[in-house]
């Protein structure tokens, strides 16, 4: 019998906790259940968790600052948030804290499960032969081996999501990719699921990489159509 993939679960409502800890045991998961982001620092300091599941409101020390904690300790553990909250500067606030998805509550059980499922594929990535070596481009460098990533910020620690969207944008240079084929491909989701998360993420890595994210040089919008990565800025 396989070894069991071991997540953590950040979730202070004992009903909600009690139901996805059942659902995510029945898959065949090894869960961790805790209540507060004080725990889950804790945890996650000396122990390996293949993913989080973390709530975004929580006693004490809330989502939102165990992720921010998590990324500047860099750790890239892949982070799904759980939100109460519709509003959709509060989705952004996660993802551009470091979260890798989002769902709403209340939230589809399925839907769940193959997010979590999603997360876990993409946890796997592994360069190709093209990247066993740095990118560069501008004035930034992508160490795919390392995950790091230097640029006119500093030193950033790219989470898993991050290095897998990419890797799909450097091996498609000058392609236009569609909404659809990048959720499918990155998120493991179906071509015409309507999520902003996709177009948040690309406003990180703009804040990551373009001396101007309002003008972005690298990684441009095409209108209708989706996005397009270009190495070298265009006149």
């Amino acid at each position: 019998m396989s070894e069991k993939v071991p997540l953590l679960l950040v979730e202070d409502e004992p009903h909600i906790a009690q139901g996805l800890v059942f659902n995510l045991q029945e898959e065949g998961y090894l869960v961790t259940q805790v209540e507060s982001g004080e725990e889950a620092l804790e945890l996650l300091a000396g122990q390996s968790f293949a993913l989080l599941i973390l709530d975004l409101m929580l006693p004490g020390i809330g989502g939102l600052e165990v992720c921010r904690t998590l990324r500047s300790r860099g750790n890239r553990i892949p982070v799904l948030m759980l939100t109460a909250r519709g509003a959709e500067q509060d989705r952004i606030r996660g993802l551009s804290e470091g979260a890798d998805d989002y769902l709403t509550k209340p939230f589809n059980l399925k839907e769940f499960l193959l997010r979590v499922a999603a997360l876990l594929r993409r946890a796997q990535w592994q360069p190709t032969e093209r990247q066993r070596e740095d990118s560069r481009f501008g004035g930034n460098r992508i160490d795919w081996q390392t995950h790091q990533a230097e640029t006119a910020h500093g030193t950033i620690e790219l989470t898993e999501l991050e290095i897998k969207m990419l890797s799909l944008f450097f091996n498609n240079e000058g392609k236009v990719l569609s909404r659809g084929e990048i959720l499918q491909q990155v998120w493991g989701v179906s071509p015409k699921t309507e999520t902003r998360t996709l177009d948040n993420f690309i406003v990180r890595l703009r804040k990551y990489f373009e001396e101007n994210p309002a003008r972005p040089q690298f990684f441009l919008t095409v209108r209708g159509r989706g996005y397009r990565f270009v190495s070298k800025a265009e006149a």
